[in-house]
């Protein structure tokens, strides 16, 4: 199945056959391919935007888990382990550290296709218009992480941004504190869920200031937070 528009995919293992392997396939299949052999590979070649990362657990020096809570500090795009084993203590672990989905080895490369096809569908239907206008006068680009209210740009860290994107982009359902902590990751910088109060606050603050009509954030008072819409 040959990818439909030019994505770009992240591939990190240690393996050299397999990362040779997935590079020659996905290539084949019309996609532009980032293949890292290491974990520090894969940060620096993160820089370059990825539409999906397909990530080796067991990496020596920095293991995958160390690379995807990184990564989650700026990067949104699905994020897809491969590993030789899964027990439940791993997979809770790594959809801590931020990863999407698990894909076991050994695995067949039709399927791996489909899983990753699968997962670049559902975030271009989270962001098939790359610019949305919300209540506020608050207009959203999610392709280029940028606020804006009545035109007038916002400037958000961009952990606000990931912030305001995770709740925009599932407008009326609540998260508690710990899900967006999990999901925005950044663990080193944001030392825990508590620090997510603060970073609302200060998007609140943000958008008032650039005349946005009305808080679109709400607090739903001993549960958390959610997207007014």
């Amino acid at each position: 199945m040959e990818a439909e528009e030019t994505y770009t995919l992240l591939i990190a293992d240690d393996e050299p056959d397999v990362l040779s392997l997935l590079r020659a396939f996905f290539t084949r299949q019309g996609y532009r391919v980032l293949a890292a052999r290491n974990g520090l590979e894969a940060l620096k070649l993160a820089e370059e935007g990825p539409d999906l990362v397909l990530l080796d657990v067991a990496m020596p020096g920095m293991d995958g888990l160390t690379v995807c809570r990184r990564l989650r500090g700026h990067l949104h795009c699905p994020i897809l382990f491969l590993t030789a084993r899964v027990e439940d203590a791993d997979a809770l672990e790594g959809f801590e550290a931020g990863a999407d989905d698990y894909v076991t080895k050994p695995f067949s490369l039709s399927v791996l296709e489909a899983r990753v096809a699968a997962h670049l569908a559902r975030e271009g239907r989270q962001i098939a218009r790359a610019e949305v206008r919300f209540a506020g006068d608050i207009t959203i680009d999610f392709r280029k992480h940028s606020v804006s209210v009545e035109g007038t740009p916002v400037g958000l860290t961009k952990r606000e941004f990931a912030i305001v994107s995770l709740l925009a982009k599932h407008p009326g359902r609540v998260f508690d504190r710990d899900s967006i902590h999990q999901k925005v990751g950044g663990w080193e910088a944001m030392s825990s869920p508590q620090g997510v109060t603060e970073h609302i606050r200060r998007i609140r603050k943000k958008l008032l200031d650039a005349g946005a009509d009305g808080e679109p954030i709400e607090t739903v008072w001993g549960i958390g937070y959610r997207w007014k819409g």
